[in-house]
This record gives structure tokens, C-alpha cells and sequence, in this order.
């Protein structure tokens, strides 16, 4: 049974999801704050009932969503979560993005466009993990940089940085490309599927936490570069 945590603290609109997500095929665990969500998250996981996908309502009572979302992460690297939000600022999707969630979507949505967008995030994630059980060579070697497929870590200089679950697929689909200039549609199709009909300046916000990382200087980058109306190209 797939299974989803869905954090909201206005109770028409957790209604409304649950509801719909119900219809879609998922168990649904639901919390009207931050502390409820983890403390049944937690229940969840010890019952051997792990979750699959969270759905985090930004602005919540108690600690807040991106909150919840960064203590979700630290718990599991393998579970998908999503931001809901009625913010439009840029800067919000990217603390959302920086603690570790793989989308948001933007209030109001429509039903059939949050059931898609979860569906698509479910469907990425058991690839993910069906992939764990593939014979393949373990690390990638780039330059400086090591990518361990296996613990999904990677390290530069012998010194381990940390990624999100996003930040390594398109790592992975850089090393494993070496020079080969991606668009951004290439990127977005390849991590977050070819069904994903979010907003594709995603890829660009990942790309910029993920220069924040590796680069000496993430303003004049030297590893992850633009290829000016065309894409991003990864140099060792």
C-alpha cells in the first residue's frame, strides 16, 4: 500500500486532499500541525509502515513546514515530499528546495494537478529504489569528485558533501554524461519524469543550490556551466 502524509491545519482544505488522495489509491496519515505530522510519522515508521510521499502545508501552527520538512529529511533520504504553498516568491520555493523537498505546488490547485503531481513523485521514487537492486558499478569518479550510486553520497576531495535526493539524480545524470550539454526539459524529464508538468524553473533552482556546493565561486562556476541557449553542461 502506498502511503502519504498529509500536514495541513486548515481542515476544509486537509479534507479536500485527503479525500482525493484517498481516491487515488493512497493510505493517508493526517495532521492539523508540524508536531502532529512527525509524531505519526515516527508512529508510522516503527509500525513498519513507512511513507512514501509527504505533503507539507508551509504555514502551519508551531513549527512550520519547511521545518517539518528538513526533520523529515534527516529521518529518511528515500521518501518524497512536497510543499504546499500560497506564496509565490521565489525565495520560498527555494528554502523549501535548500530543507530537502522535491516540489512544491502553488495554492490554489486543482485536484487533478496535485493527484498528478504526487503520482508522478511516487512513481519516480520506486524507480528509485527498484533501481537500489540493479548490479552497477558503485562509484563515479569525475575529477575531484566521487559519486557513491550505492550510499548515493558524494564527495569532493576526499570531503563528503550533502545532497538532496534531487540534487543527486541530476548529479548522477551529469556524471554518467560527462560533457554532454542537458536542456532544462532534459533534466526535468529525466528527475522528475516526463508526465511532470510543474514549473520547469525547478531545474534552475537546483542548480543553483547545487553551485553553492561544488563551486569554489557558484557566481563564475567552473564545473556546472550554462551553455548559453542551450543548457548545462558538467566539467570535472
Amino acid at each position: 500500500m502506498k502511503r502519504i502524509l498529509i500536514c495541513e491545519d486548515e481542515a476544509s482544505i486537509r479534507d479536500f486532499v485527503v479525500l482525493y488522495m484517498k481516491r487515488a489509491g493512497f493510505a493517508v496519515l493526517e495532521a492539523g500541525s508540524g508536531e502532529e505530522a512527525l509524531e505519526k510519522f515516527t508512529a508510522s515508521e516503527e509500525a513498519g509502515e513507512p511513507v512514501d510521499v509527504a505533503l507539507l502545508d508551509v504555514m502551519l501552527p508551531g513549527i512550520d513546514g519547511f521545518e517539518v520538512c528538513r526533520r523529515l529529511r534527516e529521518k529518511s533520504d528515500t521518501m518524497g515530499i512536497i510543499m504546499l504553498t500560497a506564496r509565490t516568491q521565489e525565495a520560498e520555493k527555494v528554502n523549501g528546495l535548500q530543507n530537502g523537498a522535491d516540489d512544491y505546488v502553488t495554492k490554489p490547485f486543482s485536484p487533478s494537478e496535485l493527484v498528478a503531481r504526487v503520482e508522478a513523485l511516487y512513481r519516480r521514487l520506486s524507480k528509485t529504489r527498484a533501481a537500489d537492486t540493479v548490479t552497477y558499478k558503485e562509484e563515479i569518479e569525475s575529477g575531484a569528485f566521487t559519486l557513491n550510486v550505492r550510499s548515493r553520497t558524494l564527495t569532493k576531495n576526499g570531503e563528503q558533501i550533502d545532497l538532496t535526493q534531487v540534487e543527486f539524480q541530476i548529479l548522477e545524470y551529469f556524471f554518467r554524461n560527462p560533457g554532454q550539454t542537458f536542456s532544462r526539459t532534459d533534466i526535468l524529464h529525466r528527475v522528475w519524469g516526463e508526465d511532470y508538468y510543474g514549473e520547469d524553473k525547478i531545474v534552475d533552482v537546483n542548480i543553483r543550490r547545487l553551485r553553492m556546493k561544488l563551486e569554489e565561486d557558484a557566481s563564475a562556476p567552473q564545473h556546472i556551466c550554462t551553455v548559453w541557449g542551450q543548457g548545462y553542461v558538467f566539467n570535472p
